[in-house]
């Protein structure tokens, strides 16, 4: 059976398209965050006065994403996923409760902080912290 050129460009043409399609539907970085993190307020914005969100990004963040959050940590290397930059323009753009979510909820190597970091405006205030690292 011969395969004809225009089918052949053809079926090629809608792969092309499909992927297309699926790189633009999924977020980049892989990230499901469920509706009700992506909304959620973050009522201690701008916040941090007394540095709690640092020393939590140093505790917890900082062997991994590194100290300016560039994701060169010394335990980077270790990991099998790829650290974003949490300085860049797509990291900055989320949402505060997105970022939230990924911070204290996690998935995969990027551990849970619930037990961790029990304290809601504690939560907050390394959020913050995030957000001061594009500064």
């Amino acid at each position: 059976m011969k395969t004809r050129p225009k089918s052949a460009l053809t079926l090629a043409m809608v792969a092309l398209f499909t992927m297309t399609i699926f790189a633009f539907t999924f977020p980049q970085d892989g990230w499901v965050v469920p509706e009700k993190y992506k909304n959620m307020k973050n009522e201690y914005a701008g916040e941090d006065e007394d540095g709690i969100g640092e020393e939590l990004y140093n505790q917890h963040c900082k062997s991994c994403h590194g100290k300016e959050g560039y994701g060169d940590g010394t335990k980077a290397k270790e990991l099998e996923t790829e650290l974003n930059d949490l300085t860049s323009a797509e990291v900055q753009s989320q949402t505060d409760g997105e970022l939230y979510y990924k911070a204290i909820i996690g998935r995969d190597e990027m551990p849970n902080f619930e037990k961790k970091i029990r304290d809601e405006e504690d939560r907050w205030m390394l959020i913050n912290y995030l957000r001061s690292l594009a500064k």
